[in-house]
């Protein structure tokens, strides 16, 4: 049986060195970089996982995950990241992420997470799946719609510029609306929501369909 063939995506080289030595003594063979670029280059290789950072030098890892999903869509991709919001997974997940685990797993945790991946299931650490378990089993309002329901047009957009990371001022400018509003609006969208946070506000509106990503 051929050795499952890894790509492991991690700037950090203590990290990176770390998680190859465990993933190699657990049969597989490894292929590690640092970099989005290296990454891409490395594709050619066609790997059968992906292992990889959110956070590079020289980009962000949902743009390969994407990549990845759109042109080379038999490859398994987990996330292994220091980030564990709301936001970061849900965003990796909806790229095509099948895969989430911080990066305070065990290595022996890593190795088994990874085979769970190859057969099939979609391994996420303990923390990460209570919240979203939480989330699915969040209760409808009486009459059974959603929360997000009576969202306005702006409301939706100002939504969409905080899922996309932009600063009040910055989400004032794309909508060219004054940027003393611009809270006045988050506060009403937290409030149809019934969230306090910006990542469950994300979460909640990717969960109902009010925005993509």
């Amino acid at each position: 049986m051929n050795a499952v063939r890894i790509l492991l995506v991690e700037d950090d080289e203590p990290t990176r060195a770390r998680l190859a030595s465990a993933l190699a003594g657990s049969g597989f063979t490894v292929e590690d970089v640092g970099s989005l670029g290296e990454a891409r280059a490395a594709l050619q290789r066609r790997p059968d996982v992906i292992l990889t950072d959110l956070q590079l030098p020289d980009g962000n890892g949902l743009s390969l995950i994407g990549e990845v999903r759109r042109d080379l869509p038999g490859i398994e991709i987990m996330v292994i990241s220091v980030l564990g919001d709301e936001t970061s997974v849900v965003t990796a997940i909806q790229a095509g992420a099948t895969g989430y685990l911080l990066k305070d797993s065990f290595p022996a945790d890593i190795a088994a997470s990874v085979r769970d991946l190859i057969a099939g299931q979609s391994p996420i650490s303990a923390s990460i799946a209570r919240f979203i378990v939480r989330r699915v089993q969040a209760p409808k309002e009486a009459d059974g719609s959603l929360h997000g329901i009576g969202l306005t047009p702006r409301e939706i957009d100002i939504l969409w510029g905080i899922a996309k990371g932009f600063r009040y001022a910055e989400i004032a400018d794309q909508l060219g609306i004054s940027r003393q509003t611009v809270p006045g609006h988050i506060k009403n969208i937290y409030r149809k929501l019934q969230v306090n946070t910006r990542g469950e506000a994300v979460f909640e509106a990717l969960q109902q369909g009010l925005i993509r990503l």
